[in-house]
């Protein structure tokens, strides 16, 4: 049942709903993984490092509402909940313990590019069904390579 009834036809609505989705647990997921990363970044490079990840915290966090609202505006109840999110996020699990400088940058060059490959499939997906999620993915994908890109030149960190 829908609780508001979508323009898109069914079949359209199954696959930009399950693009949305998967777009969502991986923001959300890629939002917690920068704030540990965050939390217990160390190592001469903390400062740059420490603010930088919360750029990308602000970034996934802002995505992951604009996924959401999509999702519910074309009558599909999104699904943040953290068994959700652990189940179905495309990003690999981070180590517990304190990340030295260098380790930190390579988690989240790793994360990013997990995510960006994920939303380029997605973007792909929801050409034809749906241009409006669609242009939504190239909005996202856009700053996550500009995330990707500034962790790999600011740290020299090859990706």
């Amino acid at each position: 049942m829908y609780a508001v009834k979508s323009t898109l036809p069914d079949q359209d609505l199954k696959v930009v709903g399950e693009a949305l989705q998967g777009a969502l647990v991986d923001l959300v997921d890629l939002s917690l993984v920068a704030k540990q990363v965050h939390w217990t970044v160390i190592g001469p490079r903390f400062r740059s490092i420490h603010l930088q990840l919360d750029e990308v915290v602000e970034t996934a966090r802002t995505y992951s509402d604009t996924v959401a609202e999509r999702a519910a505006a074309l009558g599909l109840a999104p699904d943040g909940r953290a068994s959700s999110v652990a189940s179905g996020s495309g990003i690999g699990g981070v180590e517990s313990g304190w990340h030295k400088d260098d380790k930190a940058v390579q988690v989240m060059v790793g994360a990013l590019a997990s995510v960006v490959n994920r939303m380029r499939e997605r973007m792909e997906a929801t050409e034809k069904p749906d241009p409006v999620t669609q242009d939504i993915f190239i909005e996202i994908i856009a700053e996550l390579e500009k995330h990707h890109w500034m962790f790999q030149a600011e740290h020299k960190i090859p990706g």
